[in-house]
């Protein structure tokens, strides 16, 4: 799956053959390297199959003016601002097969004139362009996440926005639910404290301010509210110890029904309510399988945790979404509970082996939290750093200290206040739920204020995380000695890490920003411009400083809108004014010519201006004894479904 997702041209007829083929011969060796080559073969296959059924219209161009859709999901973004997903798109003078089956905006400005709920359609005035390719070659490419969303366009609207029907939609009957349940959350719990009720409950996240939601990332506690394994697990254990507690209440039934299996028959429908109220994405399935195939193992009578349920989980996920393999997301949760899984059986192996080790069972207990918190955070650490380029050297405390409340007052607190909410008596559990929200709020808050909280980590290469997670899984599923020859795999992996260099030199997709690596670090030639890129430039870099800041750095030379440096023997030019646009004659005695405007036809050196970067994307360039080697996005990502 990886693989097809990682190349840089469409396989063509020949490759799919060939790919049958191996299929084919994999299935006639019936043994277990044959079914290792016929796992990877149809990996790829459903990756395609999944590639290809998900097509849907692309902006072509940028648009301007009027928008109308029918919202099916609202949220925020990273700055707080509400945020509307909407299909049934109708753009002016855009034919229908030419219109995006989905659109994004992001709403600023006055707002408020419109019925939120999913179902309604609105119109409004608003900006779209097609999804954007990574900020550098090799980066994150959103041009691919929405194309397995059927994402065509994305933008943004300071204009009110209007109702133009009003809700009428069956199909999106869950969606409103969501967002009815979340409103009466929120009346109930004010502030901050009802937005993570809400979100923990139904999955609706735009109550959170920024704030907390950097509190949260900062001391490694964002998990808590971005529904996942925990919630599904905690949910499906309450429901679980409910049932069996009241079928114990009943001896007649206690002694004629297995408890364990009637629990688990219902906490599965359970768990799927729940599943479908928040929002059926990418964390929120994966977490669903991983219970569900738990619960249907106590049917069976099998184990309900263990290494064997866990790799059928992670299957049926990659199945169903084979684009997950590349998702933060899953690699993060499925290294945590595989470490938990580990930890658990190493623990039950002891206690069979040293049968002495009961008698300090009270203090296992009081060490578990800390255990729980210390494996997880060990096995999600690398994925973290590498995809959020953050990491949070609290996370120990931080999580010791809320992961309680959360276990034992929000998720059983905010389940019953469900349950009970028919009979009038749903606030009252709330407010229970409100105080363990409050104590966790609190220990980010203070822990997020704590020196050295948090820190910058460089982007890996490529062929870091392959190698770390190969040489993880040997150590994990090997037996004997022999795992250990894992350990060399992953000193490799953080060894190529810790060599990574970065581009000495970075142009922005739109020509606003260009920044080279100086004597200080990260240098910028403008305070201002393309802020997104420039901010996840510094982060790749390791650096948690603001563009302005790292502008005033030594590297450029500043002069009427020209701004010059040198990167590898090579000198750069980045004109930043009308005025030094409209007087760049010649190259100016640079190598590298850069601007956002379109430039006169130029000879002698290397131009990239917005005619050129419109093509090309963003640029890198790295030092090497010929001089500077230049790689754009067009030329890392190649052509894709999702490139166009």
């Amino acid at each position: 799956m990886a693989a097809w997702l990682a190349l840089r041209a469409e396989p063509g007829l020949a490759i799919y053959a060939a790919v049958v083929m191996l299929l084919i011969g994999g299935a006639a060796l019936r043994n277990v390297p044959g079914g290792a080559v016929v796992l990877v073969a149809l990996g790829f296959l459903l990756a395609a199959l999944r590639g290809y059924t998900l097509e849907a219209p692309v902006l072509s161009r940028d648009y301007y003016g009027p928008v109308m859709g029918r919202i099916v999901a609202v949220d925020a973004n990273q700055a707080g601002a509400m945020r509307l997903t909407m299909d049934q798109v109708v753009l002016n003078r855009v034919a229908p097969h030419q219109t995006p089956a989905q659109v994004r905006v992001s709403l600023s400005g006055r707002q408020g004139f419109f019925d939120q709920t999913p179902g309604t359609v609105v119109r409004m005035t608003a900006r779209l362009t097609p999804p954007n390719g990574p900020v550098e070659p090799g980066g994150f490419d959103f041009r691919r996440y929405a194309w397995f969303e059927q994402l065509g366009a994305v933008g943004n609207t300071a204009n009110p926005v209007v109702d133009a029907m009003p809700t009428a939609a069956q199909d999106l009957f869950i969606d409103r639910l969501r967002m009815r349940m979340s409103g009466a959350i929120r009346d109930h719990i004010a502030g901050d404290a009802g937005g993570f009720v809400a979100a923990v409950l139904t999955g609706d996240r735009q109550g959170l301010s920024p704030a907390v939601n950097q509190w949260m990332r900062d001391t490694s506690l964002y998990h808590l509210v971005s529904i996942s394994g925990v919630h599904m697990a905690l949910l499906a254990a309450f429901v679980f110890a409910l049932v069996r507690g009241v079928v114990a209440l009943v001896p007649p039934v206690a002694l004629r029904v297995s408890s364990k299996k009637l629990a688990a028959l219902v906490a599965l429908p359970v768990a799927a309510f729940y599943l479908a109220l928040a929002g059926r994405d990418i964390a929120t399935e994966r977490a669903f399988i991983t219970v569900a195939v738990s619960l249907i193992a106590v049917l069976l009578d099998r184990r309900a945790i263990s290494l064997n349920t866990v790799a059928l989980a992670a299957t049926l996920v990659l199945v169903l979404r084979p684009e997950a393999v590349l998702n933060a997301g899953f690699q993060m949760s499925f290294a945590a509970v595989v470490g938990l899984v580990v930890m658990f059986d190493t623990l039950r192996l002891a206690r069979a082996r040293w049968p002495g080790l009961r008698r300090w069972r009270a203090l296992g207990w009081l060490l578990l939290p800390m255990g729980v918190s210390l494996v997880a955070g060990l096995a999600t650490g690398p994925y973290a750093a590498a995809s959020f380029n953050r990491i949070a050297h609290y996370s120990l405390p931080a999580n010791m200290l809320a992961e309680p409340a959360m276990s034992f007052l929000v998720m059983p607190a905010g389940i019953l206040a469900l349950i009970l909410w028919p009979v009038g008596l749903g606030p009252a559990a709330l407010w229970v739920a409100e105080q363990g929200t409050r104590w966790i709020l609190w220990v980010a808050e203070v822990i997020a204020a704590w020196p050295y909280a948090v820190s910058a980590a460089v982007t890996p290469q490529p062929a870091v995380m392959p190698l770390l997670t190969l040489g993880a899984i040997w150590i994990v599923l090997w037996r004997g000695w022999g795992r250990w020859l894992g350990a060399p795999v992953v000193v490799l992996a953080l060894t190529l890490w810790g060599a990574t260099q970065r581009p000495a030199l970075l142009i922005s997709s739109d020509g606003a920003a260009v920044a080279v690596l100086g004597p200080e670090g990260r240098v910028f030639s403008k305070p201002r411009g393309a802020g997104y890129a420039a901010s996840n430039w510094l982060l790749s870099d390791g650096e948690m400083v603001a563009q302005a800041e790292a502008f005033e750095r030594p590297g450029f030379t500043r002069q009427d809108g020209r701004l010059v440096a040198e990167v590898g023997g090579q000198r750069i030019l980045h004109l930043t004014t009308a005025a030094a646009v409209r007087a760049a004659a010649d190259c100016g005695g640079a190598d590298i010519v850069i601007a956002a405007h379109d430039l006169p036809p130029i000879t002698g050196c290397r131009v990239f201006d917005r005619r050129a970067l419109r093509d090309s994307g963003a640029v890198a360039g790295w030092p090497t004894a010929q001089g500077l080697r230049l790689e754009s996005v067009a030329e890392s990502s190649g052509q894709r479904l999702w490139i166009r």
